[in-house]
């Protein structure tokens, strides 16, 4: 495949995950939010918004598998319709037990998709640019989650509308995965397969700052809108203090990317790590200034979601051929397993411990990630 052939599917199946993600980010907060009128706890909803995370953790180890048998394009494509029958359900039943089915469904499809729009991604971008690339790709996925939170403000609909709005995004989707062709990638030779659990044991600090990538960013946006719900603000006020943490990895991505390809990865993760931790903290006096809930958010949202476009760009740099495919999973692992992780924990730290129990539990993640920060770069495989 040729470099203007390769960056063109990278941009087309680009395009269809971010589509995917506005729909993820419109259902999301309006499930949790939904959950939450109808009477479940904190915990509750944190369990269920962790399901699709779940379920990509899981996955995740055996795709890189998949993209070897069945190439980047077909395995996208499942990826797709199960996402479509997840949105389905969301947008056709009702209650805990359905909307979870529907969860376990959207986060099947999400491991097979995600992996490889971003496994591609990373093999193919131009070295010089890298960075910049994987920025550009991040900031659309962040406008998607910025934008997302806000849609039922923006059209005045209530819950049923907006999810079938995101059942129509996805299907949008599943009809561009169609349309490219099924052999427009080529794949590097089978002895260069590397896989996850080779690349996390190959690069265990990037695995861990991801993970903490995905507490931040994917973890906080349902807990944090049903918090606020539960302070008094209402649905549409409620789902913009997740739409901040949209906002802030909108922002965020490119600069990451940017700065990945002119310092020293260690710099950047460090300071990464402190600017979480100063977020984290201040999350703890939300109780007195409510409005902090969006200042927070934008810190969590833009330097989380930096955290795992840097880690994708080492990824990059540490691996090689059909390795970048292990290598991009065990990123996703990481930071699925934060995303699944972050909404029961800080949920329960939440329900038990109020703001400062869970701004407590932030910024010993921040702390970690500082620590952390201190081993990238030492390690190359191919």
């Amino acid at each position: 495949m040729t470099a203007v052939s390769a960056m063109s599917v990278i941009w087309r199946l680009a395009a269809a995950t971010t589509l995917i993600m506005l729909a993820f980010a419109m259902a999301a907060p309006v499930l949790a939010i939904s959950l939450q009128q109808a009477g479940y706890s904190t915990a509750a909803v944190g369990a269920f918004a962790m399901i699709p995370f779940l379920l990509i953790a899981l996955l995740i180890p055996i795709v890189p598998r998949m993209l070897a048998r069945w190439g980047i394009v077909r395995t996208y494509r499942w990826g797709c319709f199960l996402q479509l029958g997840g949105a389905l359900g969301y947008a056709t039943g009702d209650g805990f037990a359905v909307w979870s089915a529907a969860s376990i469904a959207c986060g099947t499809g999400a491991a097979a998709l995600w992996n490889a729009t971003e496994a591609l991604l990373a093999r193919e971008a131009p070295p010089e640019r890298r960075g910049r690339v994987m920025g550009l790709y991040q900031t659309s996925l962040g406008a998607a989650l910025a934008l997302g939170p806000f849609m039922p403000a923006l059209l005045g609909w209530s819950a049923r509308p907006v999810l079938w709005l995101a059942a129509a995004l996805v299907a949008v989707c599943c009809v561009m995965a169609l349309a490219i062709p099924r052999h427009a990638t080529t794949e590097p030779a089978p002895h260069t397969q590397r896989g996850t659990w080779h690349a996390l044991r190959t690069v265990p600090a990037l695995a861990g700052i991801a993970f903490t990538g995905g507490v931040f960013e994917a973890g906080l946006g349902s807990i944090s809108a049903a918090h606020a719900s539960a302070t008094g603000m209402g649905l549409s006020m409620a789902a913009t203090v997740a739409g901040a943490i949209g906002v802030g990895s909108f922002l965020c991505q490119y600069p990451a990317g940017a700065a990945a390809d002119r310092f020293k990865a260690s710099t950047v993760f460090s300071a990464a790590a402190l600017l979480l931790l100063a977020a984290s903290l201040a999350f703890a006096l939300a109780g007195r200034a409510p409005w902090l809930l969006w200042g927070v958010g934008l810190v969590w949202g833009g330097v989380g979601g930096a955290l795992y476009t840097l880690t994708m760009v080492g990824v990059a740099r540490e691996f090689s051929g059909r390795a970048t495919a292990g290598g991009a999973a065990a990123m996703i692992t990481g930071y699925t397993l934060g995303g699944t992780v972050g909404p029961l924990a800080s949920g329960s730290a939440l329900q038990w411990g109020g703001v400062g129990g869970l701004a407590a539990v932030l910024g010993s993640l921040a702390l970690a990630t500082l620590w952390a920060a201190r081993g990238i770069g030492r390690i190359r495989t191919s």
